[in-house]
């Protein structure tokens, strides 16, 4: 399993030009995300949040994401699973031994990046990034240990000529997409995709430091893949906030509790999907 999904994923950008992908952090948000796009993102700040109940600030396991992404496949046999795996997990025989477990398991891609522990998310401020050469090296091996993963390169440089200079050299050691993240205007990403002629992967996150486009604004600028990788953890916080509140406003009836009209019944039909799913594979 796993040796043809990145492949497909290449396959299918071909077709479509772009390609969303919706940040999930758990198998039950994932199943919902998949009944409406094609792409799913196991998000490392998602799930830092649903996980651990915490920041995305390094404390991620690589075993951990790759039970996550082994989950995820069983119930969705077809979507693209892209996966963050933030530095690799610190050390380079590790970053390989997880992108050959992940490719192995059904990942579609993973996406590797240049920040510095302790990291935070890509869209806030003094966040510092590994030196050129240490993350080329790592950067390397693993695309040499994929077989037909997708890897993504992201760099977090925010200095203009940092950046360039780094999409060029990531282009140059065989990254098959790249991303710049928390970039901040259209000028940065015209100036990104006239240095390359790979892919180029946008990051959106509501609240983030990048402008709010859409997929055909995002087109228009020669976006080929758009991460939106918060909107089911968001969305869950919302609810659920809502969904407590009016519970206890209404003296503990359930129907007061639950404003979305979800039900048993919704419920169960999702995981009985989910279960037809698997049994597919």
């Amino acid at each position: 399993m796993g040796l043809n999904f990145g492949n497909k994923l290449r396959g299918d950008l071909t077709e479509k030009e772009i390609i969303p992908f919706i940040g999930v952090y758990d198998a039950f948000s994932a199943a919902i995300a998949a009944r409406h796009f094609d792409g799913i993102f196991v998000s490392g700040f998602s799930f830092a949040a649903s996980f651990y109940g915490m920041p995305d600030i390094g404390l991620i396991s690589w075993s951990d994401i790759v039970a996550l992404v082994q989950r995820i496949r069983t119930i969705l046999p077809q979507q693209h699973i892209l996966v963050d795996i933030d530095d690799g997990y610190a050390d380079i025989e590790v970053a390989c031994h997880v992108v050959s477990l992940l490719e192995s398991i059904g990942a579609s891609g993973i996406v590797l990046e240049d920040q510095k522990r302790p990291r935070r998310c890509g869209h806030l401020n003094n966040k510092l990034i590994l030196n050129l050469d240490e993350f080329l090296e790592k950067l390397e091996k693993v695309i040499a240990t994929r077989k037909d993963l997708l890897v993504v390169a992201r760099t977090d440089a925010n200095d203009y000529d940092e950046i360039i200079k780094r999409v060029k050299a990531f282009d140059e050691v065989g990254a098959d997409w790249i991303l710049v993240d928390g970039i901040s205007n259209l000028d940065m990403l015209r100036a990104v995709r006239s240095h390359t002629t790979k892919p180029i992967v946008f990051n959106h996150i509501t609240g983030g430091k990048s402008p709010s486009l859409s997929l055909t604004e995002l087109k228009s600028q020669g976006i080929s893949a758009v991460l939106y990788s918060t909107p089911c953890l968001f969305a869950a916080q919302a609810s659920i906030q809502e969904s407590i509140q009016n519970l206890k406003a209404g003296d503990g009836l359930l129907s007061a509790g639950n404003p979305k009209s979800v039900d048993l019944a919704s419920c169960q039909a999702l995981l009985e999907e989910n279960l037809r799913n698997r049994n597919a594979l």
